[in-house]
């Protein structure tokens, strides 16, 4: 996969780029990490990438020109295959999700456009992007931290990144629900010990606790989510007498 990011701040991308499992990924070939500086693309003595909006208001509108002229610039490095997915970071974008991650760690080339000040040009939104992407309703400086966060959890999902390719498969959300419980050595520590499930070796029974403790935790913590799990009937019974448990318990 070939990932390039469109930024006025490239520095800040460096040292995530160049660490943990993004570094590991990068070294051995398996994502092209790249960032440019969408300034140099600017078109008038000043380089500036803004301007005051038209009609009145605060703050400051990124321009159409260097944005549109960065990512042709890197089209016309092509490389054939698909058309890349040119992805805006935006606080007005769809709700990032583990789907959407799984979604783009299909694709071959992803553009990131990092944007500050008051907000972009709306033809940029209109003729260049072919996805808006918000990490969570709040507003930060810029874009470039949420583009991390995206980058990183598509990157975890292309083969052959991870040490362990079950990782991926039982992370919370892969399957709609929160992860189960984990536990490692020691078997008992404080007093405190492992459940015993976990210690017998017997997978099919791990396999089932492991499921039902997940139906538990996001009932729990997320019931939104079961809205749209792949759910069983005997496992939509099993959730109805929890929540009946559940909802006693606090009465």
């Amino acid at each position: 996969m070939r990932i390039d990011v469109l930024t006025l701040f490239p520095e800040m991308f460096e040292g995530v780029f160049g660490s943990s499992i993004l570094g590991k990924a990068r070294d051995r070939g398996l994502v092209s990490l790249s960032t440019l500086n969408f300034r140099e693309f600017s078109t008038n003595k000043h380089h500036t990438v803004d301007d005051t909006p038209y009609g009145g208001g605060g703050g400051m509108v990124l321009k159409p020109e260097p944005i549109f002229g960065a990512v042709e610039h890197l089209l016309e490095q092509g490389g054939g295959g698909r058309e890349p997915r040119v992805i805006l970071m935006c606080p007005q974008g769809e709700t990032f999700s583990q789907r959407k991650a799984a979604e783009l760690s299909e694709e071959s080339h992803l553009i990131f456009i990092c944007g500050h000040y008051e907000g972009y040009d709306e033809r940029i939104r209109q003729y260049l992007v072919t996805d808006e992407l918000s990490i969570g309703d709040y507003v930060l400086t810029g874009g470039e931290l949420p583009a991390m966060v995206v980058i990183d959890s598509v990157v975890r999902l292309l083969p052959g990144v991870l040490g362990n390719e079950r990782s991926a498969v039982a992370d919370s959300f892969s399957d709609g629900l929160l992860e189960y419980p984990q536990y490692t050595r020691p078997p008992e520590f404080r007093g405190w010990s492992v459940p015993d499930v976990l210690l017998s070796g017997h997978h099919a029974e791990i396999e089932k606790w492991r499921r039902m403790q997940s139906l538990e935790r996001t009932l729990v913590r997320r019931p939104d989510l079961l809205e749209k799990a792949e759910l069983t009937d005997k496992e939509r019974h099993w959730l109805s007498l929890m929540r009946d448990k559940i909802d006693s318990g606090n009465n």
